[in-house]
């Protein structure tokens, strides 16, 4: 018992110096926001950022990365490589983002379009499908026409994933046999087909 006892009061006593001690921080000598302070001659306790401070992680110098642009222009390239890994993230993200107005095949038919919201133009639109991937990256981070800016949503290397994602739904609905794998073509109804020519699944 004198055992059991003597625990209990040292795990008592450490406690309590623990308790000291976040009292002691508690009631250190600092400045909260926008108290008055008498060490700086202006009073106030919140200052000003130095010139040319920069956020943890935020130093966005990358204008390819972190703006679609590259020389000022909608860049025509992706800022890193396309797995599929990075598709499969652009395929969730786009359902979950994209989906409700473009639907889940890109053509603009989506649920809230289909309860009056305006029509966006399908992805397979041909302007669409030769716009440059910094062109979907700009709408994306700034919006466009009734779209309202997702940058608040969508991390930036999501919305890359997410351009990636468009870009093989406009393959998917242009896609000639000539662009399946030769292990895969066995799934296809290639009877009428002859390379050049639109695939079209068997089912």
């Amino acid at each position: 018992m004198r055992i059991y006892f003597s625990i209990f009061v040292l795990g008592m006593a450490l406690a309590g110096s623990g308790c000291e001690l976040r009292k002691a921080m508690y009631d250190q000598p600092k400045l909260r926001p926008l108290q008055k302070s008498e060490f700086f001659s202006d009073e106030r306790a919140s200052r000003t950022l130095i010139e040319g401070t920069v956020a943890r992680n935020q130093l966005h110098e990358d204008d390819h990365l972190y703006n679609g642009l590259v020389n000022g222009e909608h860049a025509t390239t992706f800022p890193f490589p396309i797995t599929r890994e990075v598709l499969l993230r652009g395929q969730e993200r786009f359902n979950i983002y994209c989906s409700p107005c473009h639907d889940r095949a890109g053509m603009g038919n989506g649920m809230i379009v289909q309860r009056g919201f305006k029509h966006p133009v399908s992805f397979h639109d041909p302007r669409l499908q030769s716009s440059p991937p910094g062109y979907f990256y700009n709408a994306i981070k700034n919006g466009f026409g009734q779209m309202p800016s997702y940058a608040d949503q969508i991390h930036v290397n999501d919305r890359w994933a997410i351009i990636a994602y468009i870009r093989a739904l406009q393959l998917s609905q242009n896609a000639t046999l000539d662009d399946v794998p030769e292990s895969e073509r066995s799934s296809l109804d290639t009877a009428q087909i002859k390379p050049g020519q639109a695939a079209v699944a068997a089912h």
